[in-house]
């Protein structure tokens, strides 16, 4: 299976009626529907591709999938609403046709692609901004009832690696997730998820940091998501190319 994700707590989230319940980590599947991402774009560039993909992730046991139509790897740019719907909607109509009992994740920062992939049945919004680049994206996501994935970037993907400083990147996380929990719990959203965003506006150091420090982040009380798969913190450690860097994720 590609690039899963482990969550930590002993809770229960509802994904617009469907539950996940966090007494055990879960695994999320990735199905990027981009050309450009930094381990596997282009490989889901057709129907039967992504279907068969979301079958063998699903038999080999993840708990959700995320759909994905923009790279968010370091030095991309901010692609259209119009581009990312072309390469997102197909897709998650497909899924949920195909396999109505599995939960979706929607990678997105563009409100009106949330959604509309909302209005086509998706679960759960994972947003790299956490609501701060469209200001349309919490409403939206408060209207459909749905789960809100919160990451922390420094910056957008086009700079975000240039440089990146923190006087304490763990208690800087701390204070940012205080803050949007705060701004979804205001607006309706109960549901949320934070992502400390490995290799988002981080080096090494603060990458590895961060990991010792999971458990910093329990006293929020809600689930921690940690994707770390084939990412250059573990590359760069190991001295690997992504493709070899499957032990170390």
């Amino acid at each position: 299976m590609k690039a899963q994700l482990r969550f930590f707590t002993n809770m229960t989230i509802n994904c617009r009626g469907k539950l996940l319940d966090f007494t055990t980590p879960k695994v999320m599947g990735i199905l990027n529907v981009t050309p450009d991402s930094f381990f596997d774009g282009g490989k889901l560039n057709n129907e039967n591709d992504v279907l068969k993909q979301t079958e063998k992730m699903l038999s080999e046991g993840a708990d959700m999938l995320d759909i994905g139509g923009m790279s968010s790897r370091p030095g991309a740019e901010i692609i259209s609403e119009e581009e990312e719907l072309k390469r997102v909607l197909p897709p998650i109509k497909n899924i949920i046709h195909q396999f109505p009992e599995a939960i979706l994740s929607v990678d997105t920062i563009h409100a009106r692609v949330a959604e509309e992939s909302l209005n086509l049945g998706a679960h759960i919004i994972n947003d790299i901004s956490a609501g701060r680049y469209d200001a349309k994206m919490i409403p939206v996501v408060a209207k459909y009832h749905a789960s809100f994935i919160l990451m922390h970037m420094q910056g957008l993907p086009a700079d975000m690696q240039k440089q990146p400083h923190y006087e304490n990147v763990a208690t800087e996380l701390m204070r940012f997730f205080g803050e949007r929990i705060t701004v979804c719990k205001s607006a309706g959203i109960f549901d949320t998820i934070i992502d400390v965003g490995f290799g988002f506006g981080k080096n090494v150091e603060h990458n590895f940091t961060l990991l010792r420090n999971l458990k910093y982040f329990a006293q929020l009380n809600v689930p921690i998501m940690a994707g770390v798969s084939r990412k250059a913190m573990i590359c760069k450690v190991l001295d690997v190319i992504p493709t070899n860097a499957l032990n170390g994720t």
